[in-house]
């Protein structure tokens, strides 16, 4: 499927194609596109347009009695060419209408110097008529787009210009702000300006963010997920911090936060409360991206049509707001092996649009994958190039305990330095992030139901009344560390790529 440009468009009308369709979410974006392409075509004048409730019009002249589509299309047939008719609505009725299908075919098979092109918001058409018909995306617009856009409002925005002024990078923010936005979303965050009456750039920078958390609202199936974690909050995982400081230092943080050397992403499997979930908020934190997460249950569900659909709808919805992070939690309930084996149809067309997505995608989304049983997924998801790094997640050795006894109490507005570090590290040897996060939890609300302080006797009685997972899921566990040995990059650790 092209995606639909002027050029494309008068190509193929050029070349002979006469029926077309536009797969869009953008009615008036399309249409000036139309009309840009005939004014390419020599001797073809403004486009007919039609809708359901006025028939056909032409540079804001009615055609009398052409609401009904079968009416509108024998219009459309005897007009003499070159001609370009554009139906906006006619998607609505021809899937239940054996005589739209049959005047649309006999259209393509007899016009000459004439074209359909007809706009939908499904990618589905009629089965007959794809044989005739010529698909067209609507896609968002590029940067090189955007930056045009964006130099034709200073010219007539004071403010724009004011603020630009001001702040000589601004133009280069909003170009890389507005990624998979449309045109009238920047203009509407532009008019903010004109409300406060003053040139503050952060202004339209934040309404441009504010539009891509109200697409991810309106999908359904994705989560804005508000973030403020920082690396130094992560307790050990020396290698995962690392490893994203080595990208830092070699593309540089502006350049990664723009997209333009954005990486393609990591999966991160382990042990359940081991800090997997906590570094992808830290890496989009760091890196200054919004964060989005998968609901892969919502995608299997059907409230938002088939899974497959939901999925797409979901890819569609992270490229529209990059450069992005997006959040695949436990990313084995909704691609494993065993589902592929067991469902076959839906869960094997997942896993087959996931892996040609993870593929070619070039929208700058770097997917940050979970999982704690990474032994579920299929090898196809495994194999080098779907990710850049897979990282596993352990229990955290004794150092990583004590940075996480530090960080938690220093949370609960404790002196650190008050307290036994490594005996509270050694005594905890098994216990993982959240399990050390809970005791210190459970020790904070005892000492203030007492009203005074939290000491270090509280900590060790909430520790030796804590059970923690790698007693309870021994064998589990195990099995996890078994299969991560020499497949994955450990966490912790002197760094070993």
């Amino acid at each position: 499927m092209e995606n639909l440009s002027v050029q494309g468009l008068a190509r193929m009308i050029g070349t002979g194609a006469n029926l077309l369709y536009v797969v869009t979410d953008n009615e008036r974006r399309t249409e000036a596109v139309v009309v840009q392409t005939t004014q390419r075509l020599k001797g073809m004048g403004s486009p007919y347009v039609w809708t359901c409730t006025g028939g056909f019009s032409r540079d804001g002249e009615a055609v009398p009695d052409t609401a009904d589509p079968l009416r509108a299309l024998d219009f459309a047939a005897v007009q003499p060419g070159p001609l370009l008719f554009l139906f906006k609505d006619l998607s609505f009725f021809w899937s239940d209408s054996p005589y739209i299908i049959r005047k649309l075919k006999d259209f393509a098979l007899c016009a000459r110097q004439k074209a359909i092109v007809v706009l939908g918001q499904e990618e589905t058409v009629p089965e007959p008529l794809r044989e005739d018909l010529t698909i067209f995306h609507q896609g968002l617009p590029t940067i090189a787009e955007l930056t045009s856009f964006i130099e034709q409002l200073r010219k007539r925005e004071p403010l724009l210009a004011k603020a630009c002024a001001a702040e000589p990078e601004l133009s280069g923010k909003l170009a890389v702000a507005a990624q998979g936005l449309d045109l009238s979303d920047i203009d509407r965050a532009v008019r903010v300006l004109r409300l406060r009456n003053e040139a503050r750039g952060e202004d339209i920078v934040r309404t441009l963010f504010e539009t891509k958390q109200l697409i991810i609202r309106k999908s359904g199936i994705m989560e804005f997920v508000v973030n403020d974690t920082k690396p130094d909050q992560l307790g050990g995982m020396e290698n995962l911090k690392y490893w994203m400081e080595r990208r830092e230092r070699a593309f540089g943080l502006e350049t990664i936060s723009c997209g333009s050397k954005l990486p393609k992403g990591i999966l991160i499997m382990g042990i359940a409360g081991c800090g997997k979930s906590l570094f992808v908020k830290a890496i989009a934190a760091k890196w200054l991206l919004p964060l989005i997460r998968l609901d892969m249950a919502a995608v299997y569900e059907g409230s938002y049509g088939t899974p497959e659909a939901s999925l797409r709808k979901a890819f569609k919805t992270a490229e529209a707001i990059a450069p992005c992070v997006l959040w695949i939690d436990e990313i084995e309930a909704g691609i494993s092996s065993q589902g592929f084996k067991a469902e076959g149809g839906a869960a094997s067309r997942i896993l087959g649009s996931f892996l040609t997505w993870m593929q070619e995608k070039r929208a700058p989304v770097f997917v940050a994958a979970t999982a704690n049983a990474i032994e579920m997924l299929p090898a196809e998801v495994l194999r080098k190039g779907r990710f850049d790094e897979i990282f596993y997640v352990g229990l955290p050795d004794i150092k990583g305990r004590e940075e996480i006894f530090r960080i938690h109490l220093e949370r609960q507005q404790a002196v650190a330095g008050e307290f036994d570090l490594p005996l509270l590290a050694g005594s905890t040897k098994g216990f993982s992030g959240a399990e050390i996060e809970q005791a210190i939890l459970t020790s904070a609300f005892d000492a203030l139901a007492e009203q005074r302080p939290l000491v270090q006797q509280d900590l060790m009685v909430a520790v030796s009344h804590t059970v923690p997972l790698s007693v309870t899921m021994a064998e589990q566990i195990k099995k996890i560390e078994a299969w991560a040995f020499k497949r994955a990059v450990p966490a912790s650790g002197k760094y070993n790529p």
